[in-house]
């Protein structure tokens, strides 16, 4: 890797992208020392944020690794309370909750109507051919 951060950021930044070697790598055990060593590195730096990230990591070490066992990800939990958090603001306040719930199945693009009766095929008499 090429550093071009300014000096006062390289460690930030080495340190992003050690997480991140973390998250691109297929093997579950070559992500396990990655992450050991994001870890230790992490815990050995200068600046506390840093540090406090490696006590993060080493927290959700076994979150952070059963990635690689499921392929699980949080990110469409995520975009769906945006969704849902993006509806309450425009709507600024609503007083049924009928309609917020109707509103954030629209916006997601699933509505799920209730079932209505269908109206009745209404026949009427044919013209008459006039000859």
């Amino acid at each position: 890797m090429v550093d071009f951060a300014p000096p006062e950021r390289s460690g930030p930044v080495n340190r992003q992208e050690s997480v991140r070697d973390v998250y691109l790598t297929d093997d579950p055990g070559e992500a396990a020392t990655l992450l050991d060593k994001t870890i230790a590195g992490c815990r050995a730096d200068e600046v506390a944020e840093i540090r406090s990230l490696g006590d993060t990591l080493a927290r959700w070490r076994t979150e952070i690794l059963a990635h690689h066992a499921t392929g699980a990800s949080n990110g469409p939990t995520e975009g769906l309370n945006l969704l849902v958090k993006e509806v309450k603001r425009c709507g600024r306040g609503f007083d049924n909750f009928e309609h917020y719930r109707l509103r954030v199945l629209l916006r997601a693009g699933k509505p799920t109507w209730p079932n209505r009766p269908t109206p009745p095929i209404l026949r009427t008499p044919r013209p008459h051919a006039h000859a």
